[in-house]
């Protein structure tokens, strides 16, 4: 990782301002020791979510890996960056914590920024007296005004050009600014006078006297201290003015002696100016590496969309389900298991990409196809009355179900076949046909652990809608042999509601129009659901947590879910509610001619599925490797004709990767082709 840090591009200044003095270093090394340090510092202005997850990742163990850190010798400090009172609030913070802690990292210690607020403001009093930052009276607009002329003779300068021809500066209030030589005495007291809360909002900031000629528009004089009359979550009502994270997050780093300063791209930029301060307050300076963000199909990872998501009610809550936070992954049946493994697999680089929600998904299934509890559901239950149940000869009708059928060790429970049962309304039509192995009308199927046939004889239909089947049961030697075994649920079953969840979008990569294209059909709520009755044994409402892993179920060809919050189901008494969430669909969804199941057809799923199809049709063949899901971000290089040349790495396309691309590409032109 230090490798990476090296060879990225720096100018000769930030060079020289990373560079610790041997003084420092040495100091620094006396403090640490043997320990390498990180951090993981999210501003509490929102939930966690599955980008954070990754950070966590790389902050906690990955980047420990890659730099061959013992064990022993690792330590990361979990910090709130809560300079922005506006934003931040007390329930965020608790739900900071409360996803670090259920996703299994333990901090060094946790730390807020606020706690610094004293240092920090001494710190800027020091750049003062070096006359390095100075207090501003420039409204907003001028700001803007100033930045907009400074990029301008900086993009001149780029091209060769003279700045004062193509940018002339016209009026000095403006650019370089008419309070940047204000003295050093006048600014001490206007500062003290802000501390003070003596100004209003607005009229004055504390800006850092940096270099308007810079390429870098984050070196156009941040603001390193701005005026806000609202109470701080943390600090409570101590302070009226709050540092910038600009100026704040170095400084931290550097106080809690952080090795490694690790966060995503679009903080490059910002590089130059983290070692700028350090370098001006004599400061350690931390190394800097800037990964990749995750960028997930499907879904949103911007703070300011995922609020709105919330304020506008698409979604019930940060903790809804469909919501890539931390809270609603754990809400859908998302473990920290899952997540942490996903995280390890999908690793961290500088090359930007987004990440195939299949890949989460699939995840998801392995982990919880060795954990979860086996039960039968119907989630659009249709009622099936056995007209000879009473001349069968096993009385009991009950059978015996391995809760896991690859792990003996998970026990068994028990379902009785009872006089009448339910099956899912997707198992059954009035039309049979070929390729249709569910239950039709004077037609044979088997049933689940029964080993014989059920037989349709009789559709009763009220309003022009089916309400009951009636049908007889078939066990002898020479019955049809059935082509699928359907799941069902005895009469006893508990009434409970499944939700099943699709993505919260339709299309994989969400633009600028994101809110045009939220999935309208992201959840469907079954709200007659039926769920046999062994489920009694693993739900009970006392046991259920909102902030904990729940119990996972697998429902017996529909997919795996998890118990949601929302059940008041109480074991003892067997009364109450229960809700389910599915976390993943099954590993393959076959319809009737297989042996899995799919979700409902009114699901949502397949629809997406096709439009999919579509759009994957309407890719032009010179795209197709830029667009394709499959390959978005794996190349960073592309021939003429838009066939890959380099791997997201950049590293050269090997011709037997060649040859397979080809053959892909080939394919999808027939596709194409055909459509035309």
């Amino acid at each position: 990782m230090s490798e990476e840090y090296n060879s990225t591009a720096l100018n000769a200044r930030e060079l020289e301002w990373a560079n610790n003095p041997p003084e420092t270093m040495a100091a620094h090394k006396a403090r640490n020791g043997p320990i390498c340090r990180t951090r993981f510092p999210p501003e509490p202005n929102g939930y966690l979510h599955i980008g954070h997850a990754k950070s966590m990742n790389m902050n906690f163990s990955l980047a420990f890996q890659k730099l061959n850190v013992p064990p022993e010798h690792r330590r990361t400090i979990f910090r709130y960056d809560d300079t922005n009172p506006d934003a931040e609030t007390a329930e965020y913070i608790d739900s900071l914590r409360r996803d670090l802690e259920w996703l299994g990292w333990k901090p060094e210690r946790t730390t807020y920024s606020s706690d610094n607020f004293g240092k920090l403001y001494d710190f800027a009093v020091e750049l003062v007296k070096k006359e390095l930052a100075y207090v501003c009276d420039m409204t907003k607009a001028e700001m803007e005004a100033q930045r907009e002329l400074a990029m301008k003779r900086a993009h001149a300068r780029a091209r060769g050009l003279d700045p004062d021809v193509e940018a002339p500066i016209t009026d000095p209030d403006i650019l370089p600014g008419r309070n940047r030589n204000t003295s050093v005495e006048r600014n001490l007291e206007l500062l003290e006078k802000m501390k003070m809360g003596l100004f209003a909002e607005g009229q004055y900031t504390l800006r850092l006297k940096m270099d308007f000629e810079s390429s870098n528009p984050n070196m156009y004089d941040l603001v390193a201290y701005r005026i806000k009359y609202t109470p701080h979550p943390h600090a409570g009502n101590g302070w009226c003015i709050y540092p910038s994270y600009d100026f704040t997050h170095g400084i931290c780093d550097s106080l809690e002696d952080i090795d490694y300063s690790i966060c995503t791209l679009e903080f490059e930029t910002r590089r130059e100016p983290y070692y700028w301060i350090l370098h001006a307050l004599d400061l350690f300076r931390p190394a800097v590496y800037e990964m990749s963000r995750l960028n997930l199909q499907y879904t949103v990872l911007s703070k300011r969309r995922l609020i709105k998501l919330v304020d506008t009610g698409v979604v019930r809550g940060w903790d809804d389900p469909r919501m890539p936070t931390v809270s609603g992954l754990r809400r859908r049946g998302y473990t920290p298991v899952i997540l942490n493994s996903f995280c390890d697999d999908i690793g961290a680089t500088r090359s930007a990409n987004v990440v195939e929600v299949k890949k989460l998904e699939q995840t998801a299934r392995l982990a919880l196809a060795a954990t979860s509890r086996r039960a039968m559901a119907a989630l659009d239950p249709i009622k099936v009355v056995i007209t000879n149940y009473n001349e069968q000869s096993d009385e009991n009708m009950v059978y015996e179900v391995q809760n896991s059928p690859t792990d003996p060790e998970a026990g068994v429970h028990t379902v009785m076949l009872t006089e009448v049962i339910y099956l899912d309304s997707t198992d059954f039509r009035i039309e049979d046909s070929k390729d249709y192995f569910g239950l039709a009308p004077n037609k044979a199927v088997g049933l689940k652990y029964y080993g014989g046939n059920l037989v349709c004889d009789e559709v009763i239909e009220k309003n022009g809608k089916i309400v009951e089947l009636k049908g007889h049961l078939d066990n002898s030697p020479d019955r049809v042999k059935p082509k699928t075994y359907l799941s069902w649920v005895p009469s006893n079953s508990f009434p409970c509601e499944i939700r099943v969840y699709n993505h919260l979008f339709t299309v994989p990569e969400p633009s600028d129009l994101w809110e045009d294209e939220i999935n309208p059909d992201s959840e469907q709520v079954f709200a007659n659901a039926l769920i046999d009755p062994s489920v009694a044994e693993v739900i009970d409402v006392n046991e259920i947590d909102k902030w904990k892993s729940n119990t996972a179920l697998q429902l017996e060809r529909f997919g795996f879910f998890v118990v949601d919050p929302d059940t008041t189901f109480d074991s003892k008494t067997r009364m109450g509610w229960i809700v389910l969430n599915r976390t993943v669909s099954l590993k393959e969804d076959k319809g009737k001619s297989g042996g899995e199941k799919s979700a409902p057809v009114n699901d949502g799923r397949k629809v997406v599925s096709a439009d999919e199809r579509e759009a994957r049709m309407n890719i032009a063949p010179e795209d197709f490797f830029r667009l394709a899901p499959e390959y978005s971000g794996k190349f960073s290089k592309f021939d003429d004709e838009g066939f890959p040349t380099h791997d997201e790495e950049g590293k050269e396309v090997t011709k037997s990767m060649s040859k397979k691309l080809k053959k892909e590409l080939d394919k999808h032109k027939k596709l194409v082709s055909k459509k035309s």
